[in-house]
């Protein structure tokens, strides 16, 4: 019994858990129109914290904040599609739990069909991403990127979609999971065959945070043991397939 009660003490003070992430990426992140909190990475930080007995709390951003909410105390992490190829050394990484490739989406009927008749076209972009890096890296896609008309960079993916459908950009970069989320089953819009690169996703942390690290990754193993992960994965079928944990 003296163990129980330094276990109620113990779970008096529960240990508050601030999940940072983007507000408007889905199918990982957003803010619903009621306020609440949605997406397959907040469903995976919630039940991270449900089985470590955590308090979850939202700490919603714009993309472009991440680094300074995390370098203020404001999030434990970023978790939020966040890629790790080209920031390997800039966070203490979990383990990747998805994979995910960078595409270009255009309308199906622009008669846009390879990476090469992208020239003398206006490209839309999120800023801050992985697919932004790409085509401003020497190493990357910055050829292609001078092929453009011009490289439009967004706050958000879904102004990036709004401005597609308006047609006042032609196509847009972006991983396919996000891509295929703003799609919907439409058959307006298509990828391009040709991909622009592959990546992966995990959580980022400050660089002393290893054992926070350590603690949630044993929390995923645990919740890809008991199915929970993939049960998560179902409700976001453009992600599901990309699920990489425990394979």
């Amino acid at each position: 019994s003296l163990t129980a009660c330094g276990g109620d003490t113990a779970s008096s003070e529960k240990r508050v858990f601030k999940h940072g992430f983007d507000l408007d990426y889905p199918p990982y992140s957003y803010i619903n129109e009621d306020g609440s909190m949605g997406g397959f990475d907040v469903e995976l930080a919630q039940a991270v914290c449900e089985h470590l007995g955590w308090e979850y709390q939202a700490v919603p951003f714009n993309w472009d904040a991440k680094d300074a909410e995390l370098n203020a105390g404001s999030c434990d992490c970023i978790w939020s599609g966040f890629t790790v190829n080209g920031r390997e050394d800039d966070y203490t990484w979990s383990k990747a739990y998805s994979d995910n490739t960078q595409m270009i989406m255009v309308k199906a009927d622009s008669g846009i069909e390879t990476l090469a008749d992208l020239a003398g076209k206006t490209v839309g972009v999120q800023t801050a991403t992985s697919a932004y890096d790409l085509l401003n890296d020497e190493e990357g896609q910055a050829e292609l990127c001078k092929t453009f008309a011009g490289l439009e960079v967004y706050e958000t993916y879904t102004i990036a979609f709004n401005d597609l459908k308006a047609g006042a950009i032609d196509a847009i970069a972006i991983d396919v999971t996000s891509g295929q989320y703003l799609m919907s089953g439409s058959d307006d819009y298509k990828f391009l065959d040709e991909m622009l690169g592959s990546e992966q996703y995990a959580i980022g942390f400050r660089k002393e945070d290893t054992e926070l690290r350590d603690t949630i990754n044993k929390a995923l193993d645990d919740l890809v043991a008991d199915g929970t992960y993939a049960k998560i994965g179902e409700k976001y079928p453009e992600i599901k397939d990309f699920l990489c944990l425990g394979k």
